[in-house]
């Protein structure tokens, strides 16, 4: 059983990916990204790409034709205007046009997608926009829950906020149950490595490459290890002020370890703060290595600079986290279905 959707804010097509290997067919997908997009027609010239603001797509002409409705939407703070307006309380942000999508197509279910940090945002005050909004469209949120990615063949410490929503008609029909986690929790080794996750080693690609001095102090630090592995005289100099501020301050000069799961990826394996040096060689990880450590396969191909492909990669859903969490909807869409 296959289920029409539209995916908003699709990126270079992580969440799509795992989606359609849980059954979803999607009829229409919109980024404003054009690098994005063109990762995206590269890999699925089938798919109905829409590039550009979401502020301008007319969404009417999908309305009772769509089960479904997901979207990874930035969340750019907006305030709790507290006059209970709802709906126009979030105009300007780009979660007022996910809702308006919504209103639009009144899809069946929708999945909303989100840093971990929005429920605590603004002391909750922004879920609770949310949540409100959501209410006066006429759904009911089923679940909000972090996922954390390692718990369902992710190599990778990453944690999502899932928010899925059922149509208020059809919320006494609607069973929705939470994916169950995985038995292992994959390591670095399993993601670039042949072996359960992949059939081959990961294959060569471009990378980005340290600065001499740079790659001289990381020369120093063990795999698994960090900044305070280093001698102190190096750690002040490579540390500066930070040198001197509170916090663990992990991810500065950090090189990954084998049998662990990698770090959370950022847009850039090289920035100072969050640093993602392979285990044995003292580099960046290379473009096919962040890719293998968000589950995209290795025929899956990013358009655009190296940058480009980095940040398409860094802000993508895992697609094993997101197969996994479409098998739990597509189960949600067939109870309500039947």
């Amino acid at each position: 059983m296959s289920f029409r959707s539209i995916e908003l804010f699709a990126g270079a097509g992580g969440l799509a990916l795992g989606l359609e290997r849980a059954g979803f067919n999607a009829i229409l997908l919109n980024e404003i990204d054009k690098h994005a997009c063109a990762t995206l027609r590269h890999n699925r010239p089938n798919w109905n790409v829409v590039e550009g603001d979401i502020s301008q797509i007319d969404f009417t002409s999908y309305r009772g034709n769509v089960d479904f409705i997901s979207g990874g939407f930035p969340c750019q703070a907006f305030s709790y205007a507290g006059n209970k307006q709802g709906f126009d309380d979030v105009r300007g942000t780009l979660f007022f046009e996910f809702a308006r999508a919504i209103k639009e197509v009144q899809p069946k279910v929708f999945l909303g997608e989100n840093v971990r940090g929005l429920l605590s945002h603004d002391d909750g005050r922004t879920l609770a926009t949310i949540k409100e909004v959501i209410a006066n469209l006429g759904y009911t949120l089923v679940s909000s829950t972090v996922l954390k990615a390692i718990h369902y063949r992710v190599p990778q410490k990453r944690e999502r906020l899932f928010l899925i929503g059922v149509r208020i008609d059809l919320l006494d029909k609607a069973k929705f149950e939470l994916p169950k986690s995985y038995e292992k929790i994959m390591t670095l080794h399993d993601a670039l490595k042949a072996g359960e996750l992949f059939n081959c080693d990961v294959p060569k690609s471009e990378g980005q490459v340290y600065p001499p001095k740079k790659k001289a102090v990381l020369n120093l630090v063990p795999a698994g290890g960090c900044w305070r592995h280093l001698p102190e005289d190096i750690q002040r100099e490579y540390m500066k002020k930070s040198y001197f501020m509170g916090g663990g301050k992990t991810g500065m000069a950090r090189r990954l370890a084998w049998n662990e799961p990698s770090l959370t990826l950022t847009c850039s394996p090289a920035q100072n703060q969050t640093e993602r040096c392979h285990p044995d060689e003292t580099r960046p990880l290379t473009v096919r290595e962040y890719a293998r450590i968000q589950t995209f396969p290795d025929n899956w191909q990013f358009m655009g600079t190296m940058a480009a492909q980095y940040k398409q990669i860094g802000n993508a859903v895992p697609v094993n986290l997101a197969h996994t969490v479409g098998d739990s909807l597509s189960n949600l869409l067939k109870s309500i279905c039947h």
